[in-house]
């Protein structure tokens, strides 16, 4: 009999289930895909689509076992601001407004207008219309009359609470956006007085790793998890995915390269970043998660190097460094990380001389973002010192993950599976424990890439034109500009 848990990852296109073993083996594996209606700003989802989903893709992952198996706890992610109001019997009363719905504009300038000095102490300023709180005001607005029995639920607590089979708690995690007390676990009640917000629709609010309850008889049933098995209270999709990369130690940072690079670390006191760029969530041990999201990333590659061989681009992008122009990444409009400039858009300095050209500055440009990002990081005060976890598609290319420790300088661990699931399953495993503790059994690394700092070198002269022209933009503000060039010195 082999003990394991189960990671449950509510994404937006589907819901998968992963069984873990407590060695961290994939032993099995389950997914249900999930429907969405938008139209412009609105992005919606049916909650009791989100529980059937669940159910089937428990069932098919319980299926698959080989051997006997116990099951030892389960714990589920959501997408981050995604929330719905349900009745006192735990069934939804509206559908699910998903983590990029922004019809909530107007009520978020309310938000920041009554909860201004709360946000700030919290570190991260300001609302925005996609998170939580805006979208409870939304909803409250267009319900004619609020029913004593109506209470918020995030889209964790939802299926927490069909699992348990009776009201939950929600968690530190995923109350965030919706305006919890990081500091103190605890509703700020005087800022939702304020807003006109009922405090008794809010949940109980407890930190992530805790103890909800029980798999009931009737979620037993439909998801075939046994009866008596424990619900450990989850995490945004985001932060799972860092439990699953394993960089849960203070001063250990995941970087995910996919369409667009997300930093998410370990700080052991909270950063406040004046500008509202890097907000923290908390960890299941206390410490401080501080992350970001860039606009820059793979996805210039997807949209300018469509249907390409990528693998072979990359062997011949090698012999280009530096290349001879300096490209900022930006695929879409608008930045967010490590500086915020909505109207910031990609460019290059100079002419390529061919198409290997312009694909090797735009695998430098995306390592140049990370090393600004981390250069703002280190203005903050954040801790970045640690072992750095690169995931995401981006983390599939060796050349260009070498690239990328080069220009940080810092060895850098390749994860065997970082799924948001996987960090569920981990975080279920911890449950009375410290997740740092259990953490190195169950996260499997694939590989070790070591830097070799004389290569950075190479590339300074560029990095630092990319970070004037920034600067000259007026994107970037001059106190960061200044202390990537400081450190580019040292």
């Amino acid at each position: 009999m082999r003990d394991a848990t189960i990671g449950v990852d509510l994404g937006t296109q589907s819901v998968r289930a992963i069984v873990v073993s407590s060695t961290g083996e994939t032993l099995a594996s389950g997914s249900q895909k999930l429907t969405s209606r938008r139209e412009g700003s609105r992005h919606e989802q049916e909650p009791e689509e989100w529980w059937k989903a669940t159910a089937a893709a428990c069932r098919r992952a319980l299926a698959e076992l080989p051997g006997r198996v116990q099951i030892q706890g389960v714990a589920v992610d959501g997408t981050s601001g995604t929330i719905l109001l349900i009745d006192a019997s735990g069934r939804p009363q509206t559908p699910g407004l998903m983590y990029d719905d922004t019809r909530a504009v107007e009520e978020a300038n309310r938000v920041n207008e009554a909860g201004a000095d709360v946000w700030a102490t919290l570190g991260y300023n300001r609302m925005q219309a996609a998170w939580g709180l805006p979208k409870l005001l939304w909803l409250l607005a267009r319900r004619k009359a609020l029913s004593p029995e109506t209470r918020l639920a995030h889209q964790t607590d939802f299926i927490n609470r069909r699992l348990v089979g009776s009201e939950v708690a929600t968690d530190t995690s995923n109350a965030l956006k919706t305006g919890v007390d990081l500091l103190n676990d605890r509703w700020p009640v005087e800022v939702f007085t304020t807003l006109g917000v009922p405090c008794e629709i809010l949940p109980a609010v407890v930190r992530s790793g805790t103890r909800l309850g029980e798999i009931c008889a009737t979620a037993s049933a439909e998801t075939g998890i046994s009866a008596g098995t424990p619900v450990i209270a989850g995490m945004t999709d985001g932060c799972a995915a860092q439990m699953g990369a394993g960089a849960l130690s203070v001063g250990s940072w995941n970087s995910v390269l996919g369409t667009t690079l997300v930093l998410k670390g370990v700080t052991a006191d909270l950063i406040k970043d004046p500008a509202g760029v890097v907000y923290s969530h908390r960890s299941p041990d206390g410490n401080w998660l501080p992350g970001g999201a860039s606009s820059a990333g793979a996805g210039v590659i997807a949209k300018f190097f469509p249907g390409r061989d990528l693998e072979e681009l990359g062997k011949q992008a090698a012999d280009r460094e530096p290349a001879n122009v300096v490209t900022y990444p930006l695929h879409g409009r608008g930045e967010r990380f490590p500086f915020v400039f909505p109207e910031a858009e990609g460019f290059t300095l100079g002419r390529p001389t061919d198409e290997i050209d312009q694909y090797a500055a735009s695998l430098q440009g995306v390592a140049f973002v990370e090393r600004l990002c981390f250069d703002y990081l280190d203005l903050l005060g954040a801790p970045i010192n640690g072992p750095i976890v690169f995931t995401g598609g981006g983390a599939n290319s060796r050349y260009w993950s070498q690239l990328r420790a080069d220009m940080l300088g810092s060895p850098v661990v390749l994860p065997e599976n970082s799924e948001a699931a996987v960090g569920m399953a981990i975080l279920a495993a911890a449950a009375e424990r410290k997740v740092a503790d259990v953490a190195p059994a169950m996260v499997r690394i694939r590989q070790v890439i070591d830097p070799q700092p004389h290569r950075f070198d190479l590339f300074r002269e560029s990095y630092l034109r990319l970070i004037d022209e920034l600067a000259r933009r007026g994107w970037l503000p001059a106190a960061t500009a200044q202390h990537a060039h400081r450190r580019a010195a040292a």
